[in-house]
């Protein structure tokens, strides 16, 4: 064997320099993809998850609170309705209900004096639950600092990103596209000019999206316990199930939101049909016999009574006040003509007088058609046809104005992603794209039936997290999900009683509809009087279907080829959250009421056209 000498080593080394001049350079289109793959293998780490889960909603909540309890007592004067809400809200904690203010009770309120309340009620068209709200910071710290007037808007408006976060990420199981979904919602002009005034809308975003997260986590649940209900050996599978304690907290929620506005009433009619449909499926897909009609026959008047009836209370008691002297309160004793005879001479004079004003309110709204510089039809919401301009000053030296935009890039590109949606559910059925698209038909879809009703775009903020999600989805679809190749669920379903072969008895990959057979119920295979219980193998058995009754995952883990399309979708993303960021900074003077030389703001009008 012959060793190299030192008069060789200058040689080898010339050699090794000539043959890596010789191999092809990598393409700067190679490096980026390496360099994306390297990132996506550090973010899949343990560690770093886990880092993330706690850092991303904290962050994105820190942005929303920045953004929305700076300078919150600017401008120093009711802005737009708060000349109605403010001060409600303030008569709600003084007298129980809304009184009368005199004619200059606008300027002595914004003066820090209440002189102008007097006990007489004053006719209002909207329930209390968003005033009693509103009122709360004044009946502690006074009226004399506008940060009181909006600080509970302000809350809410914090709180409902953090829900917009947190729902995304139950949603979308993703922390990246949850993240994106709560950044947007922070940096929106809209949300953040909703938050920072002291009206009903933002209050009523908060319970709807909070109720919705309940019905999500009712769902959660739903697989495991359908077929609990089916393997106890309830006659013919109609029993109905009545511990659902996500259920009644979300009847609560949506209940509270249709006391602060009626239009909550959509959502809370919209998630309750979405509930029966979900539970009629879920026992389809378990065996059930007769899952439809038996869904229809004891599982949904099960279901209405956990939803509503909290709903039904929550709404009524927000009236307590009411009942001891606001408008309309003693119109049963003071009109005996009106009261109610027959079988319904029981019900209580309150509760007339409370239906009878509600009938005069319901007038009020439909009847609705003044005209208003600033007045939406719904339709013209889609490409922000007219905006809500909420105030306008001229101080001489500049002019600033507080309208309620929302952020070009993330409604256009929400508006699109619904479009997407459509498609997708049809050709899929995928169900988290048909609650989205369901929840914002629900906020939207009511006041298409009204185009001769006075109706202000402002009303969208109640849809808007739902959008700004569904724009997360709709992008995460577009790049897929990075998730296990396995779920845990199927998992589950074989690694359950190795001994006795479950897996194998049942199969991984068969519905359960299959495994306890269609047309015979769990109770008659292991025997009504025994039941499941002391059946062979009932536990593991019991196992398996409920694992097997969890739906897949809607996709598998991405090949490693598919790293470059990532990669550029991730780009694209990149571009549509700086630009998003952009359009912000660019239209915060129009949020935050900014005192600028008037063509600079007119640069910031959307429409161009306005005003």
């Amino acid at each position: 064997m012959t060793l190299p000498s030192d008069d060789d080593a200058p040689r080898a080394a010339v050699a090794l320099a000539e043959d890596d001049r010789a191999a092809p350079s990598r393409s700067r289109r190679e490096r980026v993809t390496d360099a994306y793959a390297g990132i996506e293998r550090r973010l899949r780490e343990p560690r770093i998850r886990r880092t993330l889960e706690i850092a991303a909603p904290v962050a994105i909540v820190g942005i929303a609170a920045i953004a929305r309890l700076s300078g919150l007592g600017h401008p120093h004067q009711l802005v737009f309705d708060e000349t109605y809400y403010v001060k409600e809200g303030f008569s709600m904690w003084q007298l129980g209900y809304e009184g009368d203010w005199s004619d200059d009770g606008n300027e002595r309120f914004e003066a820090g004096d209440a002189g102008g309340l007097s006990s007489e009620p004053d006719y209002v068209v909207h329930p209390p639950l968003g005033k009693w709200i509103i009122g709360m910071a004044m009946a502690v710290f006074g009226i004399g600092d506008p940060f009181w007037w909006r600080l509970p808007s302000a809350l809410a408006g914090i709180a409902l990103v953090g829900l917009t976060y947190a729902i995304a990420r139950g949603m979308l199981r993703s922390i990246a596209f949850a993240s994106l979904a709560g950044l947007w919602m922070a940096i929106d002009g809209f949300a953040i000019v909703m938050s920072r005034t002291a009206l009903l809308d933002g209050l009523l975003a908060v319970f709807v999206l909070a109720g919705a997260g309940a019905l999500l986590l009712d769902r959660r649940g739903s697989a495991a316990r359908t077929v609990r209900a089916l393997a106890a050996g309830r006659r013919r599978g109609l029993a109905a199930i009545w511990g659902r304690p996500w259920i009644v907290i979300a009847g609560a929620l949506l209940g509270a939101a249709c006391a602060t506005k009626w239009s909550g009433a959509a959502f809370l009619a919209a998630f309750g049909l979405w509930s029966v449909l979900m539970d009629a499926l879920d026992r389809r897909r378990v065996g059930y016999r007769h899952p439809w009609l038996g869904t229809l026959l004891l599982q949904a008047p099960a279901s209405f009574v956990l939803l509503v009836g909290p709903a039904v209370a929550i709404y009524v008691a927000s009236f307590a006040g009411w009942f001891d002297g606001g408008w309309g309160s003693q119109l049963a004793l003071e009109r005996v003509d009106l009261r109610w005879g027959g079988l319904l001479a029981w019900v209580p004079l309150g509760l007339q007088s409370l239906w009878m004003y509600h009938a005069q309110q319901l007038g009020f709204h439909v009847g609705l058609d003044n005209d208003h510089p600033y007045q939406s039809p719904a339709i013209e919401w889609l490409w922000l046809g007219r905006p809500t301009g909420f105030e306008m000053v001229d101080t001489g030296t500049g002019v600033w104005w507080i309208t309620a935009l929302p952020n070009l890039v993330v409604w256009y590109g929400g508006i699109i992603a619904l479009g997407f949606l459509l498609f997708h559910l049809g050709r899929t059925l995928d169900r988290t794209a048909g609650f989205l698209l369901l929840a914002i038909a629900a906020g939207f879809g009511p006041w298409l039936a009204f185009p001769d009703r006075t109706i202000f775009f402002f009303y969208a903020i109640v849809f808007l997290p739902f959008l700004v999600i569904g724009l997360s989805y709709a992008l995460q679809i577009a790049v897929g999900r990075l998730r296990p190749a396995v779920h845990r669920a199927r998992a589950a379903a074989t690694d359950v009683s190795t001994d006795s072969g479950v897996a194998e008895r049942w199969g991984t990959n068969s519905g359960v509809a299959e495994r306890w057979g269609t047309n015979s119920g769990v109770a008659e295979r292991w025997g009504t009087d025994a039941g499941v219980a002391d059946a062979p193998d009932a536990d593991a058995a019991l196992d398996a279907a409920i694992a097997a009754a969890i739906p897949p995952p809607a996709a598998e883990a991405l090949p490693e080829g598919d790293v470059e399309r990532r990669a550029a979708a991730w780009a694209v993303m990149l571009v549509l959250l700086v630009a998003s960021i952009a359009v912000a900074l660019w239209f915060m003077p129009v949020a935050y009421g900014i005192a600028m030389p008037e063509p600079q703001i007119r640069l910031r009008y959307w429409p161009p056209s306005w005003p």
